[in-house]
């Protein structure tokens, strides 16, 4: 059968590490999951009991396209409370994930062949998602040496997508570096849309939302992180004023709705603020491992990780193939681990991705298995 160009994406990595994960699992292995960004907590208890309640009372049908209105408006409250910034409700979209959220987002602001800046090392599906959508990334590469910050390219482009804690790398954007790219978008007539995902998640001050300098920004977060819901696949966009009825025809006709479930586990989990702060606090713990750890293993080259749970590692004395040492990680020492060409394949060659979401136990028993297997690896 024919298929088209828009389908050549690449594998995401990360997903596939999970499989090959998986078989080892499946065949009696003991596997330390330290590759995918998945908190190993269920999503909050509250959020379980608002589901059960609603299931024994509501069809839970369709809502409408931009989601429940009384869950825009907590989601609004959050960013009050947070940020001390007034959103109105009818400016929070409510997305099938943080991936349906990108999808309309790319849609909405650009036309085919447009180049939007992604930063590298960032998360790779800004990358594939835009080539789907017959749009162009065009790659910026960032720095530990500059804390990640990155820098606008000579090149205008029609949009920049920036991550604040960034995955895989941690660090964070302080107010004046978002003012500043912020600003220049403004400048030039790029759009610009902060992801968001892993505010809540950080250990070096305070996460600063773009909302905080600008309101004609596209603003992106999820309840997968922080309120620990990655499978219940709900996020949230915040948009200009006058792009939300652009947004609701879009979203109507792609998605109809998020889930209506998930939006009624995650009106729940806005009330559990004492259980997922009582998450980051093991995320904290991890987080002390790691950086005492991972350098005693070996792996001592490493961003600094001011938020969300990664952390990212300088592994060119190692290998110059990160694909392969990843595998020989997994297979020899039972400890799954992300190649940095999921992130960065220019440079990612020599990069690994350790994540520490999962439990404690876990950390002690990954970081044991390291260091075994670099002592055992010479």
């Amino acid at each position: 059968m024919r298929s088209s160009s828009r389908g050549d994406v690449d594998a995401f990595i990360v997903m596939d590490v999970m499989e090959q994960a998986r078989r080892l699992e499946q065949s009696g292995r003991s596997i330390i999951h330290m590759e995918v960004g998945q908190p190993g907590t269920p999503a909050p208890k509250a959020a379980r009991v608002a589901l059960a309640d609603a299931m024994e009372r509501d069809a839970l049908g369709y809502t409408v396209a931009l989601g429940l209105p009384e869950l825009r408006a907590g989601i609004a409250a959050l960013y009050k409370d947070w940020y001390g910034v007034d959103v109105d409700p009818a400016r929070v979209v409510v997305t099938a994930g943080s991936s349906a959220a990108f999808v309309l987002a790319f849609t909405a602001l650009f036309d085919a062949g447009d180049a939007v800046g992604v930063t590298e090392p960032g998360y790779p599906s800004y990358r594939q998602i835009l080539k789907s959508l017959s749009l162009t990334p065009r790659a910026i590469p960032t720095h530990a040496a500059d804390r990640h910050v990155p820098q606008m390219p000579h090149e205008t482009l029609a949009g920049l997508i920036v991550a604040s804690p960034a995955n895989p790398t941690g660090t964070m954007l302080s107010k004046e570096d978002l003012r500043g790219l912020i600003e220049q978008c403004a400048a030039t007539d790029t759009a610009f849309i902060s992801d968001e995902i892993y505010h809540g998640v950080q250990y070096e001050g305070r996460a600063v939302s773009a909302l905080e300098v600008s309101d004609d920004v596209y603003v992106i977060n999820s309840f997968s992180k922080y309120f620990s819901m990655t499978g219940w696949r709900l996020g949230w966009m915040i948009v200009p004023e006058d792009h939300i009825r652009r947004i609701e025809r879009l979203a109507q006709n792609m998605f109809i709705c998020a889930p209506h479930a998930a939006q009624i586990a995650a009106l729940g989990a806005l009330s559990a603020r004492d259980e997922t702060e009582a998450m980051l606090e093991v995320y904290a713990e991890n987080r002390r491992l790691m950086l005492e750890g991972l350098p005693k293993a070996g792996f001592d080259k490493i961003a600094p990780p001011d938020g969300a749970f990664y952390i990212y590692a300088d592994v060119s004395e190692l290998t110059q193939d990160s694909l392969a040492f990843a595998a020989e990680i997994l297979e020899q020492a039972g400890v799954a681990v992300t190649p940095g060409l999921d992130f960065d394949p220019v440079r990612g060659h020599t990069t690994l991705r350790f994540s520490y979401a999962r439990a404690t136990e876990d950390i002690i028993e990954g970081l044991r298995r390291l260091t075994d297997f670099m002592a055992a690896r010479g």
